[in-house]
């Protein structure tokens, strides 16, 4: 997940996370307010009514004296009010006022109120006072406001969300400018690009000149690694070529045994490898050096007509069936030398590891607008394992083959040079298929 989301999702869940906090809290909140201004409004109806009483409005509220049980009740209209006043003993907690929610019954329709209780003495006998309101529109607004402040909650989450992704996506447009740009498209250091991004974040900035700074570093370094190992090379030709001059004068010695002449041999086919290795390893040098020029017009029919011409013994004696299906023309414009001993060393491998009477076929065409040409042969095949380095250098298929595993790696080489791609399948005991993919327009380092 990219770190854009990451960040916008985590936005979210905090939002969300304040919504529920204010979504559970909300019902405690409303009820303190609302009954704090009911309770302010049944404390002034109570101030009132004591203000006013007196004997003569108690004995009309109360007309039966003598009965402590006796009530007054007096409701309103919608029974959204009431008061009720009862006679009772007298208290230790008079003139105390209580308040409380209950279900009261009122004229057979039950709700529930908000009472306020009021114990009092007047004139040596005790009364209670309860006024009450109902309580039925408070829960009705209550709930109305839970669910318009849910709606309007949601929306900013969505609102936010939105705004958070469009933002983060604007911040960190440099970032993965940078990634594509300087990262992705940079196959080596000297095609990196040192443009300077522009980015209004200072940590942005910094990244971008701590790549660049890096990258100089890397390609100092690559350079002299190359530089050195094309020295190297060249030191290690002289020594080689001196001593396969004194083995072939040893040869010359007639008083030499036939031990001694094949070991002689044996040296001298060892230097030969060497000497093979080295001047692979040079043309890999020169073509990551960008030494060679990319200017030639190539046909591609001559060099595989070419090629067939050259291994036409060596297949014969394998019975190796060859069948060339080309029937593009294509025009492309690269080292003509390189690209013969690109597919010089894979219709190698497709003859070295093929299985005796076994098939090679090379054809044309186009895939998604580019040109590409595919070898494919019906020999031991690779598995996965083999596959993800057939490209190293000095990787081999199989110890049992002859060579230096450097031909693969020396086809990856041009192939990079010239900006094909290659592409492998293969299945073991059936057989590999490589195919070049061409660019689709002539570029060239």
């Amino acid at each position: 997940m990219k770190i854009k989301h990451q960040l916008a999702i985590f936005n979210a869940l905090t939002r969300l996370l304040v919504i529920l906090v204010l979504w559970l809290m909300l019902p405690i909140l409303v009820e303190n307010v609302v009954y704090r201004h009911i309770n302010n409004g049944l404390i002034e109806k109570k101030k009132k009514f004591i203000d006013h009483l007196n004997q003569n409005e108690i004995n009309d509220f109360i007309e039966d004296a003598d009965d402590s049980t006796e009530t007054y009740s007096q409701f309103s209209t919608l029974h959204s009010e009431f008061l009720v006043l009862s006679k009772i003993p007298v208290k230790g907690n008079e003139k105390k006022t209580f308040f409380n929610n209950e279900y009261r019954i009122i004229e057979g329709e039950e709700n529930e109120y908000r009472i306020l209780q009021y114990h009092f003495t007047y004139e040596n006998q005790g009364y209670q006072l309860e006024i009450g309101s109902s309580l039925s529109e408070v829960n009705d607004l209550t709930f109305i406001i839970r669910f318009f402040i849910i709606i309007v909650l949601v929306v900013i989450l969505l609102v936010t969300f939105l705004a958070d992704t469009v933002y983060i996506e604007y911040l960190l447009k440099p970032f993965y400018k940078i990634i594509d740009t300087k990262i992705r498209r940079v196959n080596e250091p000297e095609a990196f690009d040192h443009t300077p991004i522009k980015a209004k974040s200072r940590d942005f900035r910094e990244l971008d000149l701590v790549l660049n700074q890096m990258m100089d570093r890397i390609a100092e370094l690559f350079k002299k690694e190359k530089q050195f190992i094309s020295n190297v090379s060249h030191e290690l030709l002289t020594p080689i070529a001196l001593l396969k001059n004194k083995f072939e004068n040893l040869l010359q010695n007639e008083s030499l045994d036939d031990n001694a002449v094949d070991k002689i041999a044996g040296s001298l086919k060892t230097l030969d490898m060497l000497k093979k290795i080295i001047n692979n390893l040079l043309l890999i040098s020169r073509i990551e050096n960008n030494q060679y020029e990319a200017n030639e017009k190539i046909n591609f029919h001559e060099i595989i007509d070419d090629l067939q011409s050259d291994f036409q013994d060596r297949m014969e004696d394998r019975e190796i069936h060859f069948e060339n299906r080309m029937k593009q023309e294509y025009a492309f414009t690269g080292n003509k030398t390189l690209i013969h001993i690109l597919i010089y060393n894979l219709v190698t491998n497709a003859i070295k590891y093929n299985r005796p009477q076994g098939n090679i076929s090379i054809e044309d065409g186009f895939e998604k607008g580019r040109y590409f040409i595919s070898i494919t042969d019906s020999g031991l095949g690779m598995s996965e394992a083999h596959l993800e380095k057939i490209f190293n250098r000095f990787a081999r298929i199989s110890s049992d083959q002859d060579g230096q595993g450097l031909g693969l790696a020396i086809a990856e080489s041009i192939a990079s040079f010239h900006h094909i791609e290659i592409k492998v399948v293969s299945k073991v005991n059936e057989g590999t298929t490589f195919t070049l993919l061409l660019p689709e327009g002539v570029k060239h380092n």
